[in-house]
């Protein structure tokens, strides 16, 4: 074979050069390494692209989340765009295969190649012809020293090479243990020059690989920043998908109601909830509908204890279906109805789609808060939606800004107020109020990065402990979700302290009776204020900041100013001092009364009349929809 008599006429060479044969094999692999080193250049230049294009995957893997045909498709969009071939990378494994193949064969009869009668084998205490598991003794450490340069390889691979140090610890370790066993394996059945010649191949490729990265240095190509943050969005979905664990009976009805969901034709609204606790903020608009329609409400949710499914034992124009996020991806893109209302933003820009199958549907968003929306959501969290409430002016200010600036012409801002906000004052207004003269602190932390939980949870309560107040912690329900665990623990830490871990959300009687808030940048805290006209301590936490551009369209966030209006905002590093400041509060509460009223009024829009005023537009844009069909 022409390929074999090349690669002996270089080892003959190399023989002549050094006259002894376990040099002879070490230069040998050292000229190996010069002729395949464009091989090598290629495939550092390969890997660095493929750790480059690894946001862009991760970000479309989270934007398809679940929908694996998508993701292949828009996968291959992006190697084509990078001008990556996923095959291409077995092209450096082939070469190395058929080199090593070459070389047992010339080392297992270097008399013929080399052209020496009386060949020394001895090297370094070895005879080069030795076979471990032939002859064993000292030969015993030639498969041992193989495994040791493999495992040498490996970790320095796992640290330099671009691609190998983004791997899993999964793959990594996955990959230290099949190289070292492998060679292991192998270096018990070959000659000790095939070992002497893999040792030596494996040290040379560690120093190779830090010279690659010192010549094409992946630190210059590559957004590891972006890379990260990708990472971690991902992560996070996954994470969260794991969590979800479902019952047969879960699984069963999903498929159900999916099933039954696309059976029905010419769907005229449908609101889409993601979990239990967000019925709350369609209650009002949805009973003005049935109570003044005979429009069938579509309801979806992604939790099996949703109330809707009780609700619509009783109310015949509602149809309530349960669809986990993982095939809400499928269920979204083949809607087919006239409205869609939701509380999720983002649609359009992750793995949530508006319609394939309707270009006309129009999607409305409704407020879950009453804070500032360009601070605390993504930036183009709504831009996709046809219709966007806000509850008050300082709202739409930052959404008519917005619509300038990204130049959304065609996004409709519609003045609701906040149907919640209205519901509770009105609840607040009949409840019977508390007759203890103990006083009530409620402490509400946001769902983000170094909340009140994170930093300061425990300082707090270890400070309220054992006080003449009674101390309820309300959890986010995100948090709930995923540290469930720990808030057992905590329930049963503080069960016979004046410490209270609530985390059942379906009512608001904390809210209502509470004589204080503590939180952090959470909205609880302005719907809590708006509600009792009762003041708010805010911890200064880091701020929330969903949108790093929010500055771009140059209006102060509501959320910054006004947490001074409606009570007192504490430092981090003062919360030592929490009791003199609850004091202080609670000696005179009407002191911020009046703040907090004329806050209100100034702020929110439709006070006491926002559930009619949004349940009126969607019904507006159903009948629009109607009339539209009629003139086609």
């Amino acid at each position: 074979m022409f390929f074999v008599d090349f690669l002996g006429w270089i080892m003959k060479l190399c023989y002549n050069m050094v006259g002894n044969y376990g040099v002879a094999i070490i230069l040998f692999t050292l000229v190996s390494k010069i002729i395949l080193l464009p091989i090598s250049i290629w495939v550092q230049k390969n890997s660095i692209k493929m750790v480059k294009m690894q946001p862009e995957i991760n970000q479309l893997k989270t934007k398809y989340f679940g929908d694996k045909d998508t993701i292949a498709e828009e996968e291959s969009k992006i190697y084509k765009k990078y001008k990556y071939n996923p095959l291409a990378s077995l092209v450096p494994l082939v070469a190395q295969i058929i080199l090593l193949l070459g070389v047992v064969e010339i080392v297992k009869n270097p008399s013929l190649y080399i052209g020496v009668e009386n060949l020394d084998f001895d090297f370094l205490g070895f005879d080069l012809r030795w076979i471990a598991i032939e002859n064993g003794g000292t030969a015993i450490w030639i498969p041992v020293i193989a495994g040791l340069s493999a495992l040498a390889l490996c970790i320095g691979q796992n640290i330099m090479n671009p691609l190998q140090a983004e791997q899993s610890k999964w793959n990594k370790y996955g990959m230290l243990v099949l190289s070292v066993g492998l060679s292991i394996y192998l270096g018990t059945f070959v000659t000790a020059g095939v070992a002497l010649y893999w040792t030596a191949s494996n040290l040379m490729a560690i120093l190779q690989q830090w010279l690659l990265n010192i010549f094409i240095n992946p630190k210059k190509h590559i957004d590891y920043k972006a890379l990260e943050k990708s990472r971690a969005e991902l992560k996070e979905l996954q994470d969260l998908n794991k969590s979800n664990k479902r019952t047969k009976e879960q699984i069963k009805k999903e498929k159900a109601d999916y099933k039954r969901f696309f059976s029905i034709v010419n769907k005229k609204l449908v609101f889409y909830s993601e979990s239990n606790g967000f019925y709350k903020y369609y209650k009002g608009m949805i009973e003005y509908i049935l109570k003044n329609t005979n429009l069938t409400i579509h309801y979806i949710t992604s939790d099996y204890n949703d109330q809707i499914f009780e609700l619509a034992k009783t109310e015949k124009h509602i149809k309530p279906y349960y669809i986990e996020e993982k095939k809400l991806i499928t269920l979204m893109m083949k809607m087919d109805a006239d409205v869609v209302a939701m509380t999720m933003p983002d649609i359009n820009n992750y793995h949530i789609k508006r319609s394939y199958i309707r270009k006309d549907i129009e999607y409305v968003y409704i407020p879950h808060g009453i804070d500032s929306p360009n601070l605390t959501m993504r930036k183009g969290s709504m831009d996709n939606y046809d219709s966007v409430f806000v509850t008050g002016k300082y709202q739409r200010e930052e959404c008519e800004k917005t619509n300038k600036v990204y130049n959304l012409k065609d996004r409709k801002i519609i003045n609701l107020g906040y149907p919640l906000l209205d519901e509770m004052i009105t609840d607040y207004k009949k409840s019977s109020k508390k007759t203890t003269k103990k006083k009530t602190i409620m402490i509400a932390p946001s769902w983000q990065k170094d909340n009140i939980i994170d930093l300061c949870l425990d300082q707090i309560l270890d400070l309220l402990k054992g006080e003449n107040y009674q101390v309820i912690v309300r959890p986010h329900p995100q948090h709930v979700r995923h540290m469930k665990e720990m808030f057992n623990k905590m329930q049963e830490k503080y069960q016979d302290t004046n410490i209270t871990i609530q985390t059942d959300f379906s009512s608001t009687d904390s809210v209502f009776n509470a004589d204080l808030l503590i939180t952090d940048w959470s909205s609880i805290g302005y719907e809590y204020a708006f509600t009792t006209e009762k003041p708010v301590i805010s911890i200064d936490t880091p701020m929330k900041i969903m949108n790093p551009e929010y500055k771009k369209i140059k209006v102060e966030p509501f959320n910054i100013w006004a947490r001074s209006e409606i009570g007192e905002v504490v430092k981090v590093k003062d919360v030592k001092n929490i009791n003199k400041t609850v004091q202080k509060i609670l000696k005179d509460p009407k002191k911020y009364q009046k703040k907090i009223a004329t806050l209100k009024k100034d702020s929110m829009y439709n006070l006491g009349n926002s559930a009619k005023v949004g349940a009126e537009y969607i019904i507006q844009c159903v009948q629009d929809k109607i009339k539209e069909r009629k003139k086609k």
